[in-house]
């Protein structure tokens, strides 16, 4: 049985066989938005807003 590796490598390595570049960004705004909207529900809220 294979050894099974990590999300981020894994898809790393769909992006270098595939050259699926444009995901690339797609990927990293949401991981961006899912980071604000995380910091959003905490004690941090309130810097947060003063970014918009």
């Amino acid at each position: 049985m294979a050894k099974r590796r990590p999300l981020p490598l894994e898809f790393w390595d769909f992006l270098m066989t595939n050259k699926k570049w444009w995901l690339l960004p797609l990927v990293l705004a949401m991981l961006a938005l899912a980071g604000l909207v995380f910091l959003a529900g905490t004690p941090v809220a309130p810097f947060v807003y003063t970014l918009f």
